[in-house]
This record gives C-alpha cells, structure tokens and sequence, in this order.
C-alpha cells in the first residue's frame, strides 16, 4: 500500500516528507542510515505522520504538494493528527481522521 509519510529527528526540529510503496522496509531502511543521506544526517527517523493512499501516483501527487507547503502548514496537519508528536508505529490504528484523504 502507497504511503505518505514525515520523518522528523528527536527534538523534532528537522521535517522529511516522502512517499513508499512498502513503508516498514522504507522506514527500516532510514533508520540504517541507508536510505537517504538528508535521513542520516539530521537523524530524521521518527516517523510522526503517514497518509496511506491506493495508487503510488497519487501519494507521489500529495508527497510534492506537502513539500511545497509553508512550514507551519506541515506542523499544523501533524499536531491535528499526532498531537503529542509521539514516534508512531505503521502498525498505529489507523492516520488520524483530523488527516482527510487527498484526491487527484
């Protein structure tokens, strides 16, 4: 299943916004430093927001249009979802419902 999904480091001062086919391989991988040289750097390896999607296409659609937001825009759509900005598991209940469907 097609994935967004936000990274941020342990003081959570540090965004990564992407998007996955498989995101427990993708996140396995960030956190082995393998991934992305950006993820390794800044230590971005909780994941504090994901969209599950139907079609890569579309999460790839979502992924560009997040990152072209204004910062404070991204943390309001992770707060309205994760509050506490915990490190979530892919295994968490299902993406907030304050998170709405993004649609081509």
């Amino acid at each position: 299943m097609p994935y967004v999904y936000i990274l941020s480091n342990p003081r959570r001062t540090t965004l990564y916004i992407n998007f996955t086919q498989d995101i427990d391989t993708c996140l396995a991988a960030h956190r082995a430093g393998t991934e992305s040289p950006f993820t390794k750097k800044y230590i971005l390896v909780h994941l504090i927001y994901f969209e599950p999607f139907e079609k890569i296409e579309t999460a790839q659609a979502r992924a560009r249009q997040l990152k072209n937001w204004h910062r404070a825009w991204k943390w309001n759509l992770i707060m309205a979802a994760n509050p506490k900005l915990r490190a979530l598991s892919t295994t968490d209940a299902e993406p907030s419902s304050a998170s709405q469907p993004y649609t081509l």
